[in-house]
């Protein structure tokens, strides 16, 4: 497995930096198929064969979908392959798996250190109603600032209803030139409203790090917006800085953190865990890599994390790791309940797919897949708090946000009483 191709995130391609595994054909008799239409279906269908976690691909015959889509099948051009390709990875029913076309495939490669162009929303569905949700808004984008919030379901895009939409096309349409205008249909609880959103270009920097004065001291709090391939050094940048402040002990806010690398969330782990496990995956062939941390931890100060129902995927893994090792308190709500890992695969013609490879388990051998992690505080903001906190964003992380007001009250007892959690020694 390629250390930057494991992907955790929920992110459409709106927003998403990702790594890519090169994907060569198996067979040179394929090569009839070059310059054919044909050839990206066929590919897509020997990776599925070949990595998808099911064996049983979702109890559909993988050969006879060959014949279906290969074999007796031709195509006139790529947009009728694609189509087709759409259509066969349906039959897995795993929304996490799917195709892009070059366009979609090149989106979801750009270095998010840099800049994007898009509204800056996170996009996932809801397994059970298949119903488009928004996982998190991208701080200081377009979205966030007219209050779009994580759990949101888009009901409809440029007034075309979302009903049967996969997140693909979700993405299609809500992309578009910086300075053109989107509308976006949104349902919250039982009220529905249109957000009209200017498409904007977007710098995305994965950690935000101040000292903040409370009660208790100096806390240093580290807000960790996703897991990319700049996000460990950014993280361990902030966590020195702030060992130099001699800060009392730290709270990282994963909150509305889509997920990322599987291998950045290991990086990331390795700087709070001195010699623990931090994650398990499982193959369909019942193959296990463990990731463990290997004393190299840079403090072992009281922590607390910050999650929530936008946690997902990635941050699931780390927290998931600091809650079981004992290393660090959860504060906050449920976490979105991702445990799959796919794996990116450029094609012949430039376009890519997503596969989902392998399960995960945290160090307890917990399974989180759609039930996510349960925090040790749970503390739900209420409808005004979490209007006031989407309205002022800088309050985040501040005593007027109730969670991390809850985060510095229970860091407090840690330094009191240090005992327990505390870092994982041998």
């Amino acid at each position: 497995m390629a250390k930057r191709g494991l992907v955790l995130s929920t992110t459409a391609a709106l927003a998403a930096a990702v790594a890519v595994v090169g994907f060569q054909l198996a067979n040179p008799s394929i090569a009839a198929f070059r310059d054919s239409p044909k050839e990206v279906v066929d590919e897509v269908w020997q990776i599925i064969n070949r990595d998808y976690v099911d064996g049983t691909f979702n109890k559909v015959d993988w050969r006879q979908v060959r014949k279906q889509f290969v074999e007796n099948r031709d195509y006139a051009s790529k947009a009728e392959a694609y189509r087709a390709v759409r259509e066969m990875l349906k039959l897995l029913d795993d929304p996490y798996t799917r195709f892009m076309d070059p366009e979609q495939f090149k989106s979801m490669q750009i270095d998010t250190s840099g800049e994007l162009t898009g509204v800056g929303i996170q996009l996932g569905m809801d397994e059970a109603t298949k119903q488009l949700i928004v996982v998190s808004p991208i701080e200081d984008s377009p979205a966030a600032k007219a209050g779009v919030m994580s759990k949101d379901i888009v009901v409809s895009i440029a007034g075309q209803s979302t009903e049967g939409m996969d997140i693909n096309k979700a993405v299609s349409l809500i992309r578009g030139p910086a300075g053109s205008k989107v509308t976006l249909g949104i349902k919250r609880g039982e009220r529905q409203f249109d957000v009209e959103l200017q498409r904007a270009k977007i710098e995305i920097h994965p950690v935000v790090a101040e000292v903040r004065d409370t009660p208790i001291g100096k806390v240093g709090y580290i807000r960790l917006r996703q897991f990319n391939a700049n996000a460990a050094s950014d993280m361990r940048k902030a966590i020195q800085q702030q060992a130099n402040q001699s800060v009392t002990g730290y709270i990282l806010d994963l909150r509305s953190n889509p997920g990322g690398l599987l291998y950045s969330s290991a990086e990331i782990a390795r700087m709070w865990l001195d010699n623990a496990t931090i994650v398990s995956t499982i193959d369909r062939k019942g193959e296990s890599e463990r990731l463990t941390a290997n004393h190299q931890s840079l403090t072992d100060k009281p922590l607390v994390v910050l999650v929530d129902g936008g946690s997902a995927s990635a941050s699931e893994i780390l927290s998931g790791a600091l809650q079981d090792n004992k290393r660090a308190v959860l504060v906050g709500t449920q976490t979105f309940g991702k445990g799959l890992v796919q794996s990116v695969h450029s094609l012949s013609d430039g376009s890519g797919m997503a596969v989902t490879i392998a399960k995960y388990y945290t160090p307890n051998g917990t399974d989180i897949n759609h039930s996510g992690i349960k925090p040790d505080y749970v503390l739900e903001l209420s409808k005004a708090d979490r209007e006031r906190l989407s309205g002022d964003r800088e309050l985040i992380g501040t005593l007027s946000d109730p969670q991390f007001a809850k985060a510095v009250e229970v860091l407090n007892a840690k330094v009191q009483n240090p005992q327990t959690p505390s870092a994982s020694r041998p």
